[in-house]
């Protein structure tokens, strides 16, 4: 297994209304096409209302580790942050991010709201893309992981 090295700070974030993997790379895709179309590029950008006061240290190879049906899953690099203002007048703050994602051996998070900082000694390992079947559920992926077949 690989193991993802950094230094970095990182954040943790729940993929609302994801049930699957599968269901996180057709938002990415989705986001991608969208900001394709709008000029911005290929990149995938998440909205959030607050700011992380601990941007810099973000920016120093940090990710953001994706939360499914209350397992981390996946990760994606953090390549930077955009301050933007709403149509209802509410600033917030875009969260860019490598559309290229990598799965994360499975670990339970319990439920909360917003995102929270994760250090890299307590993020999940890497793990190989072939190692994981498309499609699998979270809850599959916690529980080859204990038995140790994944």
């Amino acid at each position: 297994m690989q193991q993802h090295i950094m230094t970095a700070l990182n954040l943790v974030k729940l993929c609302v209304g994801a049930e699957t993997i599968d269901d996180l790379v057709a938002r990415i895709e989705n986001r991608v096409r969208i900001n394709k179309a709008a000029g911005v590029g290929s990149v995938h950008d998440h909205v959030t209302r607050m700011h992380p006061r601990r941007e810099s240290e973000l920016l120093g190879g940090g990710s953001i580790y994706w939360v499914i049906k209350g397992i981390v899953s996946a990760r994606q690099p953090i390549i930077g942050f955009e301050k933007r203002t709403g149509t209802d007048g509410i600033q917030r703050t875009e969260i860019l991010l490598d559309p290229a994602f990598v799965l994360t051996e499975p670990q339970p998070r319990r439920a909360f709201q917003g995102w929270r900082y994760l250090t890299a000694e307590d993020a999940p390992r890497d793990i190989k893309m072939g190692k994981r079947q498309k499609g699998m559920s979270p809850e599959l992926g916690r529980e080859l992981a204990e038995l140790g077949l994944l």
